[in-house]
């Protein structure tokens, strides 16, 4: 059980029969051809050579069955990632070059290591950091970032930039370059991308094909893309009109690659490195977990770290770059029945042959259908409408997610996110430094208390409860004291103050040393200091203190038991 803990494989490959097996093979078969072109994709994306791309799409896909929890979960290479490895490498090195590959290997390995030591030592709560609004936001932003960095290619020209600024400058300047023979490819290759997304299941499922297989078949539209811009290379002559093509791929398995140990690459690196680790694990297991919910499975996020620390570390030494769990080929996956994570090993296998056999059909594959196949997917990621959700639920969740949206796109991916982290840790620290706090009273015929603001309530001149909302600590400790004193002032009949403490789940020593404050003024001011519903472990801590032999007053089992012998 132990070992099962660490190798997953263990405990469904007991479990695995023929019709497991049969599952398994018939979703690699249907992922396979949808991971084809998007593995050519992101590589483009990323920076890298083509055939990198289904190099990160095979010994990844296999140590993730073997280390990861997630049973449909399909690792490879995705939008974003790729994105932040362009973004992260091509500080270090010139696009094209050996220095840029290796690189892009180190990235990897070092992003694996991360992820490994993170879910050794358990350490998956760190990604709580990035909550969803910021990680929509994010998504959201680099969707467009990148969207927009394709439209050179698209449109056939030489324009570029980091940001969405400079990509819309860049574009603006070289519109006039556009080449209309790229154009004519590109536009009917991404109308038909985003019309099969949704267009071509429907028609499909009216013709009387099953939901099921049209949806498939609808996700496989990118091959066709493919095949017919293949064709139109060939049978027109393109690449002789200015049609940029993807050129030749060297047909074969992946090399193993050594990547860099040099302390200066690796430091350049490190910080890059714990941003994607971060953002991928976060993508990757709310993938995972929405699916294995749909079959009551249980994903480990600890576990999960380990199995994709193991899956990027295999790309970095099999010619790859950064991989994370993908949405669209996971959710392909779990539609076309994959049962076991073998599904990813069995994908593995399927482009492995295609990195055999396939790769010389490929060389007059215009890279602006690849462009067009990158638009279409991440553009079905952002989420626009959860912008005006968020800011209509959490004016705070809100500020973060425009504060990530904005600087994503005009500073960049790596500024987005952790604009996104420190926004959403400075606005929780600013709300709980002022805990939601409310004088209460007896609510008529019964022992429950409310808010006086809200209810009709029963208070005591002689009486005084405050109840907090929040934990207390360093933050909020002195609005605390500051909250106290003024209620006091304000009522100079008040002979008893119990806060009341319901919500509080801790007391840190700031906020220990505030209580005791409050006690001591309260004692000169005449009046007892009590507290009421102290939570057990809260309590626990207390008696430890030695501040309940100070107390001026008691600790009430209920509020109900203060106010009955205090209030009268």
């Amino acid at each position: 059980m132990k070992l099962s803990r660490y190798l997953p494989i263990l405990d469904w490959g007991r479990e695995y029969r023929r019709e497991t097996l049969v599952s398994d093979l018939m979703a690699a078969v249907i992922v396979t051809i949808m991971l084809i072109p998007q593995s050519l994709a992101y590589a483009m994306l990323a920076g890298m050579p083509p055939e990198t791309g289904l190099y990160a799409s095979m010994a990844p896909l296999v140590l993730y069955a073997i280390f990861g929890t997630g049973r449909t979960l399909a690792v490879g290479p995705v939008a974003v990632i790729s994105l932040m490895t362009a973004v992260a490498v091509g500080r270090v090195a010139d696009e094209g070059s050996m220095g840029y590959i290796t690189a892009a290997l180190t990235l990897a390995v070092l992003s694996g290591v991360i992820l490994v030591a993170m879910g050794l030592f358990r350490l998956g709560f760190i990604a709580n950091f990035l909550s969803h609004p910021v990680i929509s936001g994010f998504i959201t932003a680099a969707g467009l970032l990148i969207a927009a960095g394709q439209m050179r290619h698209i449109l056939g020209t030489g324009a570029g930039g980091h940001t969405g600024v400079e990509i819309a400058a860049s574009l603006v300047t070289t519109i006039g370059e556009a080449n209309l023979w790229t154009l004519a490819v590109a536009i009917p290759a991404l109308a038909f991308l985003a019309w099969a997304r949704k267009g071509a299941p429907d028609l499909l499922w009216r013709l009387g094909l099953p939901k099921f297989v049209a949806n498939l078949i609808g996700r496989a539209a990118p091959l066709l893309a493919v095949a017919a811009s293949i064709a139109a290379v060939k049978i027109f002559d393109l690449s002789a009109r200015g049609v940029a093509t993807v050129g030749d791929i060297p047909a074969g398995l992946p090399p193993f690659t050594i990547p860099s140990f040099d302390p200066a690459l690796i430091s350049a690196l490190i910080g890059p490195a714990l941003l994607l680790s971060a953002v991928g694990f976060v993508e990757s297991v709310s993938v995972a977990q929405t699916l294995a919910a749909k079959r009551r499975q249980r994903i480990d996020p600890d576990q999960e770290l380990i199995g994709l620390g193991a899956a990027n570390i295999g790309a970095g030494f099999s010619g790859g770059f950064p991989v994370t769990g993908g949405f669209a080929r996971s959710v392909v996956n779990f539609d076309a029945g994959a049962a076991t994570p073998a599904a990813g090993a069995f994908t593995a296998i399927g482009i492995g042959l295609a990195s055999l056999f396939l790769t010389p059909w490929l060389a007059d594959l215009p890279v602006a259908v690849l462009a067009a196949t990158i638009i279409v997917a991440v553009l079905s990621l952002a989420d626009f409408p959860i912008i005006r959700r968020t800011w209509r639920y959490s004016k705070s969740d809100g500020a973060a997610m425009t504060g990530t949206i904005l600087a994503t796109l005009l500073v960049g991916v790596e500024a987005g996110i952790l604009t996104g982290v420190v926004l959403s840790i400075g606005l929780h620290l600013y709300k709980t430094s002022r805990p939601h706090t409310a004088i209460v009273g007896l609510v008529p015929g019964t022992e429950h208390f409310r808010n006086v603001d809200r209810h009709e309530v029963i208070t005591s001149p002689s009486l005084i409860t405050l109840r907090v909302d929040e934990s207390l600590y360093f933050p909020n400790a002195r609005y605390l004291e500051d909250r106290v004193l003024e209620l006091v002032a304000a009522q100079p009949e008040a002979k008893h103050f119990v806060l009341m403490c319901p919500a509080v789940n801790a007391i840190d020593a700031s906020a220990l040393e505030s209580l005791e404050v409050i006690n001591q003024r309260l004692k000169e001011g005449g009046l007892s200091f009590h507290l009421s519903e102290v939570k057990g472990p809260v309590m626990d801590r207390l008696k430890r203190s030695g501040f309940l032999n100070h107390l001026t007053g008691k600790v009430y089992l209920s509020q109900y038991e203060a106010f009955m012998e205090l209030g009268g």
